[in-house]
């Protein structure tokens, strides 16, 4: 434990796990079982809608134990489908909602100033 205090991590690392392509038919009781077996589990949201599902966040109490999940169970095959698991990045989300934002604000203005896209 004591080794752990001094270990530097890299930025990317955090406590969430963003896990992709995931079976749609698994239950949030295999995930603990799966992920479990690499710390204590805060949270597990697995996408039930028709655009998240085969994902979900794990959430762990220690930052070790996700990068331990993280190290184990990248290319993991569960039911025949390899995991993709990634640190979340909650800034490239905000990245894109605030692009997205802009681009709104930006076609108010134009239609507000009646001017076209046209060349």
């Amino acid at each position: 434990m004591n080794n752990r205090t001094n270990t530097r991590l890299p930025p990317e690392v955090n406590r969430a796990l963003f896990v992709r392509n995931l079976p749609f038919k698994i239950t949030p009781e295999e995930m603990y079982d799966i992920f479990g077996k690499y710390g204590a589990i805060r949270q597990i949201r697995v996408g039930n809608a028709n655009d998240t599902k085969g994902t979900a966040f794990v959430v762990y109490e220690d930052i070790f134990d996700a990068k331990t999940a993280y190290e184990h169970l990248q290319g993991f095959n569960i039911m025949g489908r390899y995991l993709i698991v990634l640190y979340y990045q909650p800034n490239k989300v905000t990245k894109k909602m605030n692009l997205a934002k802009r681009e709104e604000e930006l076609n108010e203005l134009k239609a507000r100033y009646g001017i076209s896209d046209d060349d």
